[in-house]
């Protein structure tokens, strides 16, 4: 409502919005969250990513670069990717159909003016997705996009989250795993890290490495 009452995305405003409907695009804008002290990583995250970090950035967000609540699109572009998983509470709807998306070729883009209002309630439908099911849907995307185009690669981080990716992996793509490396002695001390839970015998034993003897290319797992 607000992006209309402000004349923006409109037919006949201007050449971004009268060839909506020829391109493949999601266009977005940034936001002004109420009250306007929650979510302030999520929301400077949102307003502040790059042209080039709104595709680069989809393997390390907990959703869509360009949040749902300011999407425009062609109709005939939403009806080729659609439709919304309408699965019910704890499914991440919009990551799901962002990533189809990007997978038929749709490109992303923000508009950089602050043009909607997000307001912010703990009852919100989102908060019933949990951590767990986004990150396996993000796991199963870079396997996806990425990793075919591997044949092995490193893992940056030998601490929870390195390991975490891992274990998360397919057996296949666990197998192009050369090592681990990492900054820190006690790690690298150690030498290895053992996967327990693997049927395979014997169990790998993927080598931690200092950075600076490590090979890309390189997953980087941070905890943000």
């Amino acid at each position: 409502t607000e992006l209309a009452q402000m004349g923006c995305l409109r037919p006949g405003r201007g050449s971004l919005t009268s060839t909506l409907g020829a391109i493949q695009d999601i266009v977005g804008c940034q936001v002004r969250r109420d009250p306007p002290d929650s979510t302030k990583r999520y929301t400077r995250w949102i307003n502040q990513l790059t042209p080039e970090q709104l595709l680069t950035q989809v393997f390390t967000s907990n959703g869509p670069t360009v949040i749902m609540p300011t999407w425009f699109c062609s109709r005939a572009w939403f009806s080729h990717v659609g439709p919304f998983d309408e699965g019910g509470r704890g499914v991440p709807e919009d990551l799901l159909f962002f990533y189809e998306h990007l997978r038929k070729g749709g490109g992303v883009i923000r508009v950089d003016q602050s043009l909607l209002l997000y307001r912010y309630h703990p009852q919100a439908a989102t908060h019933s997705v949990l951590e767990a099911t986004i990150w396996t849907h993000r796991v199963r995307f870079l396997e996806e996009r990425a990793l075919p185009h591997w044949a092995a690669f490193t893992i940056w981080n030998a601490g929870k989250q390195g390991r975490r990716l891992y274990r998360s992996l397919t057996a296949a793509n666990r197998r192009k795993v050369v090592a681990f490396c990492d900054v820190d002695e006690n790690k690298i001390r150690k030498g290895f890290y053992c996967h327990e839970e693997s049927q395979e015998r014997p169990k790998p034993r993927i080598p931690i490495l200092h950075f600076r003897a490590a090979r890309p290319p390189f997953i980087i797992c941070v905890k943000l």
